[in-house]
Order: C-alpha cells, then structure tokens, then sequence
C-alpha cells in the first residue's frame, strides 16, 4: 500500500485555481461555437418553403393549398398571444414581427404517422424568414402540433 503525501501552498493553490479557470474559459469557447447561429434561412420561393419543411421531417404537397397574407398587429394580442407559447417551445417569436406583413402558407402533409390524412402545416414567414409554424388537423378529433416531426429530432 502507497501512501501519498502531497504539499499544497498557497501559491500551488493560485496557480491550480488559475488553470482550472483557464481549462473551464476554453471549454466555453469551445462548446459554445456550436450555437453561433448561421446565415438566416431565406425562404424566397415555394421550393425553399417545401425544402425547409423537409428538414423538420415533413413531406407535403409540391403546392401550398392556401396562401394568406396579413399585417400582424404592434402588439400580439389573443389568439396570436396563445399560438406564441407554441412558437416560443420550439424557437419561434411572433413578437419579433409586431407591426410587420406576415405570410401563412399552408401545405398538404402527406407523410403523417399512421396515414392519418387530412393533416396540414402552416408555415409563417415574415421578411422571407420562417417565424413560425405549426402541424394541424381540424375536426372532432383534431390537434395543434409544434413543427418537429413525431419521434425525430429534425430541426433545422
């Protein structure tokens, strides 16, 4: 059995605490360049609308089945305050385009798990960037879906 003994100072102590700080800073900088966001998603076309649906996982209808456009009000009042909490869970802002012209495109989904059919996505884009978006099916037995595909983590 070894025994070891070992002689901290208080100047081993400094040099210890600075280098650990050091070590934790490049972490940091390391880990951290990962979440240094890219270039902006540009949706400037209906192909660039149904690619960047794609990377979330969906496959829907080569053209939208309606196009609505509308000015979004200075200050996001109901339901757009409600639909926000959904946006907000998956990166999404709705108060960021306050006052703004707004584009909802709206597209068959024709991949949804278990064939369900008559399931939609909206995607909403202001300024040719997507800030919103989600998956829907209306009727009695209906829902309100965040963009990411059942059981895949596809974000963009």
């Amino acid at each position: 059995m070894k025994i070891w003994n070992l002689r901290v100072t208080k100047k081993r102590a400094a040099a210890a605490v600075v280098a650990a700080g050091a070590l934790l800073c490049a972490l940091i900088l390391f880990l951290g360049r990962g979440s240094v966001p890219e270039e902006p998603c540009l949706l400037e076309s209906n192909q660039d609308r149904v690619e960047y649906l794609e990377t979330w996982g969906w496959e829907v209808e080569e053209e939208p089945l309606e196009t609505l456009q509308f000015l979004l009000g200075e200050a996001l009042t109901e339901p757009y305050l409600s639909y926000n909490v959904l946006q907000r869970s998956q990166g999404f802002d709705l108060e960021e385009c306050a006052g703004k012209p707004i584009s909802r495109y709206t597209y068959a989904v024709t991949n949804y798990p278990g064939g369900r059919e008559g399931v939609q996505v909206n995607l909403y884009v202001c300024e040719g960037q997507p800030v919103a978006g989600d998956v829907f099916c209306a009727g009695a037995e209906g829902f309100r879906n965040p963009l990411a595909y059942p059981g895949e983590p596809k974000k963009p």
